[in-house]
């Protein structure tokens, strides 16, 4: 093989790495489980011990359930504005109303399928008033994961053309543990078809 070829070659390799290694966030497969699996434990004790937690009167609750960790699922997605922002309403858990303004839409592919998820933003005032919210369910809800879908947590990237959806970070509304709580639910075009193994499981599955 040519010299010229064999450089070539290393070149292909080097840059195949820098971007395996960016989409990671600069973490190698080792560390992201670790952070992650730390994250998890912190999450577990304030379930446990938070007297704002479902759990916290629950003597029998032992830690939420989760899918391993999976950097297939940590996906830089297509950011795209809504340009002309229009006002959704979502229905809730317990049969309630909550609204919310249209902010941008995440567009990816994951095993073969195109997907597009609708970010909203919450109009609702409060200490929450302008942060983002993605509901979604896919086509492991009802089977692996709690029925009426998960949440992931993102956040704004005025100018970005890109967003992290890391679904290692899904989990459940409070819902998902008691009826006590409402929930929105994710709007309609948010229920994927493609499974998103990755965060959290149905609650004792």
């Amino acid at each position: 093989m040519k010299s010229s070829s064999i450089i070539f070659i290393v070149i292909i390799a080097v840059i195949v790495a820098v971007v395996l290694y960016s989409l990671s966030g600069g973490q190698s497969n080792e560390e992201y489980d670790a952070v992650l699996t730390k994250e998890r434990e912190q999450k577990d004790l304030f379930m446990k011990n938070n007297e704002g937690s479902p759990f916290v009167n629950d003597s029998t609750f032992s830690g939420l359930n989760y899918f391993p960790p999976d950097l297939k699922y940590r996906i830089n997605a297509k950011l795209i504005p809504v340009e002309n922002k229009k006002v959704v309403t979502l229905g809730t858990s317990d049969g309630l109303e909550q609204k919310y303004t249209e902010y941008a839409h995440a567009e990816f592919d994951l095993d073969g399928i195109h997907n597009r998820l609708l970010i909203l933003e919450i109009l609702d005032t409060g200490p929450y008033r302008g942060q983002l919210f993605l509901a979604f369910a896919d086509g492991t809800s009802a089977n692996e994961t709690y029925g009426a879908g998960r949440y992931l947590d993102v956040k704004k990237t005025p100018g970005s053309q890109s967003i992290l959806l890391d679904f290692n970070e899904s989990y459940n509304p409070y819902c998902a543990y008691s009826e006590t709580y409402s929930c929105p639910l994710p709007p309609r075009e948010n229920i994927l078809e493609v499974e998103i193994k990755a965060g959290e499981k149905s609650y004792r599955q």
